[in-house]
């Protein structure tokens, strides 16, 4: 059974919204020193990497922690933390660099990360990403002698390797006392946490010793800015004017900004993919989508493509997958898989279900009407609030009753955990097939992070053949395991988001939504 604390991480996943590759600033030459701001959309909340699930709350992490190892642009594992490593199918025995400090000064060793992945594992602490980006049963043993920590599996991993970049590494005094880091720092990455305040920046300084990072990259650099400050900005518009009037060097754009800052000249532009838009139906008891017919109809009563369009204004892109890239396991696995448009089908489908439509218009079944409840992320911009109205627009002509319920991001883990809901717009973003295991599968919520109280018989036995095999090897198996659920309707993609990546007067580079500090350079303003 997986550890009861994924329960706590529903929608973990769905509300990181990753995003990967390379932000790129707009003019070169060197501005030398200085501070670099960068907009977040909402405050990261406390501070501690064991409980740390949202994309904002990692994005802040990442300049003052490092991870054994860092995934390339190309998908291919670098030395981080561990210059080298030996993978077997149960474990990895990384060798770590000796030169590695903490903020505080002291040493990092084997027993430093031995420690925080035991205090991830431990059912004490409740970690939400123990089961997630730490494998279920996961151990660690030091050898502070040989310079080795060695992470084990009960039984063999696929992706054991694959699943370190995901874990920072506490060190120092954060690491005796984890209190300090609701708003703090203790790590040893290339900046270190001077000021917090809440609801409206961050402010971190940089590391001048720091000569460990991605294939050795240091902060000794004229133009590694000495000061970064992240602002909280959650209004998109009040960032984009702030960009463009120099106020910012950075920020991430999903709605109707994005068309400004495209045009603007001086403004550095990346489009990136940023997780999944995605629909799930509840298939507890009582709930009309157990069914699978039931689910396949209101899919089918749905134009996927228009809905895709509504929900990015025009910028997404078509769906192959649930895994972003750099994908560890390339393939579609969605075309061919997802029922299609065609409302007649869905019609003749609900009929033959036994939904029969009343004097009303809706549909009814032994007494019960064919109502839905449909939740969603308010703050996900207004592309997301249009796809539930249109979502709730096409099931009614099917001969359904929709009920919209919008809550913010902060409130939806609570939200799939009471299951008052019975389809949910969930975007998902993983860098890992086995990181989605315990929310389409296993146990169902509050007891397991199965939020939608899936049952796919043939994704749990593609799975179980997959997990065993070295990453590679279960790579078909990992793609037959998806488009299972799609023949199944247990959830929808629907679009590929993208994010609008704008600078101005920088350059820094992004990977799974987190910064590479040391990629981050002050420019001429454009």
């Amino acid at each position: 059974m997986r550890h009861k604390g994924a329960a706590a991480a529903l929608g973990v996943l769905g509300l990181l919204a990753v995003a990967c590759g390379g932000g790129s600033g707009s003019t070169p030459g060197a501005a030398g020193g200085g501070t670099l701001t960068f907009a977040i959309g909402s405050d990261p909340g406390a501070l501690d990497p064991a409980t740390g699930v949202l994309a904002v709350t990692n994005a802040v992490l990442s300049l003052a922690y490092d991870t054994l190892t860092y995934t390339g642009p190309d998908g291919k594992i670098m030395p981080g933390l561990a210059e080298k490593w030996e993978v077997r199918p149960d474990s990895v025995t990384f060798t770590l660099r000796r030169d590695v400090t903490c903020s505080d000064g002291s040493k990092l060793t084997p027993r430093t990360v031995a420690d925080n992945v035991n205090h991830i594992t431990d059912p004490a602490t409740k970690s939400p990403i123990y089961g997630v980006l730490v494998p279920a049963g996961t151990k660690a043993e030091a050898d502070d002698a040989k310079g080795t920590v060695t992470l084990s599996t009960p039984k063999p991993f696929g992706f054991i390797l694959e699943s370190t970049p995901g874990i920072y590494i506490v060190c120092g005094k954060g690491l005796e006392d984890r209190s300090l880091l609701t708003r703090a720092t203790s790590g040893s990455g290339p900046y270190t946490l001077t000021e917090a305040v809440p609801g409206d920046h961050y402010s971190f300084r940089v590391r001048r010793d720091y000569a460990w990072g991605p294939g050795g990259a240091t902060t000794k650099d004229p133009a590694q800015p000495a000061t970064v400050v992240l602002k909280v900005v959650p209004n998109e518009q009040t960032a984009a004017n702030m960009l463009l009037s120099g106020g910012l060097n950075g920020a991430k754009f999903y709605g109707a900004d994005r068309a400004r800052l495209e045009a603007a000249p001086g403004v550095g532009k990346s489009v990136q993919p940023y997780g999944n838009g995605q629909f799930f139906y509840h298939q507890g008891d009582d709930r009309p989508a157990g069914d699978a017919a039931v689910r396949r109809a209101l899919t089918q009563a749905v134009n996927l493509t228009e809905l895709g369009g509504i929900a990015t204004g025009g910028t997404g892109r078509p769906s192959t997958g649930l895994v972003l890239d750099p994908r560890p396991c390339p393939g579609d696995s969605v075309s061919g898989h997802v029922p299609g448009f065609d409302p007649a089908a869905a019609a003749a489908a609900l009929d033959a279900a036994g939904w029969k439509a009343g004097t009303d218009g809706v549909r009814e079944k032994d007494g019960r009407r064919l109502a839905l409840r449909l939740l969603y992320a308010t703050t996900r911009g207004s592309g997301v609030q249009a796809a539930a109205e249109y979502l709730a627009a096409a099931w009614k002509k099917a001969g359904a009753e929709v009920t919209l319920n919008g809550v913010i991001d902060t409130k939806m883990s609570e939200s799939l955990t009471t299951g008052d809901w019975d389809v949910v717009w969930l975007p998902i973003g993983v860098t890992l097939p086995t990181q989605l295991v315990g929310f389409l599968s296993g146990p169902a919520a509050p007891e397991g992070g199965n939020f939608a109280h899936l049952s796919n018989k043939r994704y749990d036995a593609l799975v179980a053949k997959a997990a065993g095999k070295p990453g590679p090897e279960g790579c078909a198996l990992w793609l037959e395991a998806e488009s299972a659920l799609f023949e199944n309707a247990d959830l929808v993609p629907v679009v590929e988001n993208t994010v609008l990546v704008a600078s101005k007067g920088a350059k820094f580079d992004l990977l799974a939504d987190v910064f590479s500090p040391t990629s981050f350079r002050l420019t001429e303003a454009g």
